[in-house]
């Protein structure tokens, strides 16, 4: 573990163009590959190997794919794996149980990492949270998520913002009960979780505060899980989190 990593980006979006310079900054050499959408005549096997010899032929240990979420990610994650990379997604994960067990399966017989990249889950004072209120029964759980720019993506908001609330939630509080969660786009900026108990607020967390340094404390303990392969956000804790986020839509409009 003394050498530092290389990490190969796959996607040209903005977070991907964002990623670059803070991955480099740290210390880690980093390249990209760009054209990572699968062709209209292109077999899913055919993209998975074309991935994988892209990924292979950048040397990188750590493929952190940059891209928006979809059925293409399944087949992304599998060509890096294939390629002997660690693999890191981003949130929201859209992938079926079935796909979930398959990808942690083979990262298994691997011995590869697959992690989800949930930001603020890095936020020292969510592992506070974590070790302060256990499980969380008996307390109630709010968060909001407030973006002044315009969605960029398409994706539902709920699930492209609701899902760094229900990470968090999902990780330090598990048991607590869901009284308000509230996600929007062009309003002032607002991102905070609270934890209530007998009707009044008793925790809270601006996650402005503190965070500007937890993609880089995310990628270290990416790195410190490599020789196990294990990690506490993986593909199985996304898929709860998308779980818990649908469960909470359905019940939002029934």
């Amino acid at each position: 573990m003394g050498e530092l990593p290389a990490y190969v980006i796959l996607g040209r979006g903005r977070w991907a163009n964002k990623m670059q310079p803070i991955i480099a900054g740290e210390g880690r050499t980093v390249t990209a590959i760009e054209e990572t959408r699968q062709g209209a005549f292109e077999t899913p096997p055919n993209y998975i190997s074309r991935l994988a010899g892209a990924i292979k032929a950048s040397r990188a240990q750590i493929a952190w794919l940059c891209v928006s979420p979809g059925p293409h990610v399944s087949l992304m994650t599998q060509a890096a794996l294939e390629a002997d990379s660690h693999v890191i997604v981003e949130k929201p994960w859209y992938g079926s149980a079935a796909d979930t067990e398959r990808l942690q399966a083979l990262a298994r017989t691997k011995r590869r990492l697959l992690a989800i990249h949930f930001e603020y889950l890095l936020h020292p004072e969510v592992e506070n949270w974590k070790r302060n209120f256990g499980p969380g029964a008996a307390l109630r759980f709010g968060g909001n998520f407030f973006l002044g720019r315009p969605d960029p993506t398409g994706i539902p908001t709920m699930d492209n913002l609701g899902s760094h609330l229900f990470a968090i939630r999902e990780f330090a509080v598990p048991s607590s009960e869901i009284c308000e969660v509230r996600c929007a786009y062009e309003r002032p900026e607002e991102r905070l979780v609270w934890l209530e108990h007998g009707g009044r607020r008793i925790a809270s967390i601006n996650l402005f505060q503190g965070s500007d340094r937890i993609i880089q404390e995310f990628m270290k303990k990416v790195e410190a899980a490599r020789d196990a392969a294990v990690f506490p956000f993986d593909l199985d804790f996304a898929l709860r989190v998308a779980d818990q986020i649908n469960a909470f839509k359905a019940r939002r409009s029934a």
